[in-house]
């Protein structure tokens, strides 16, 4: 069975999908795709069955990732139970989660997923919302720059987590 992560913001047109794509590519370059599967979701309905937007997917076009055809989900109770780690983009999110969590197991599988990020770590931070990752939803071009980088950052450490947890099955 495979290990699924599932990445989550509110919408699922620009933080989550970024990640989902960013992660799903790291996991292939690994050697691990055949063995996890990434997925994303949105804690609204706002923006259900919409395709990923536009300027999320021209920023991960222009660092050389390929953007799968896809449209916006909504998070389910059963998604929160059915996955093996849930990536929420902001502390907000992160509650949400929690709270649609059928158990404290599943509730344990929500981590910010800044919170992977190794320059995070310094910041020695009490509140999880100074982990969120930002919404580039209001800004320009710069702004969806700035989601893919931090996305990036934690990356490779997300890897190396769910690595680890594969190894430990």
């Amino acid at each position: 069975m495979r290990y699924r992560v599932m990445t989550v913001c509110t919408g699922n047109i620009c933080r989550s999908p970024i990640a989902e794509v960013v992660l799903r590519h790291r996991f292939e370059a690994a050697g691990l795709g055949d063995r996890v599967a990434v997925d994303s979701g949105g804690t609204s309905s706002e923006e259900l069955g919409n395709p990923i937007d536009p300027r999320a997917a021209r920023v991960l076009r222009e660092a050389g990732y390929r953007v799968p055809q896809r449209t916006a989900h909504q998070v389910t109770s059963r998604d929160v139970a059915d996955r093996d780690l849930l990536l929420p983009m902001t502390a907000q999110h992160a509650r949400r989660l929690r709270t649609q969590a059928p158990s404290a197991a599943a509730a344990a599988k929500v981590r910010l997923y800044r919170s992977f990020d190794p320059s995070a770590a310094s910041l020695g931070v009490m509140d999880e919302s100074a982990l969120d990752v930002e919404d580039p939803w209001y800004g320009g071009h710069d702004d969806f720059i700035a989601t893919l980088e931090q996305v990036e950052a934690a990356a490779g450490a997300i890897v190396e987590h769910v690595r680890a947890e594969l190894e430990a099955r």
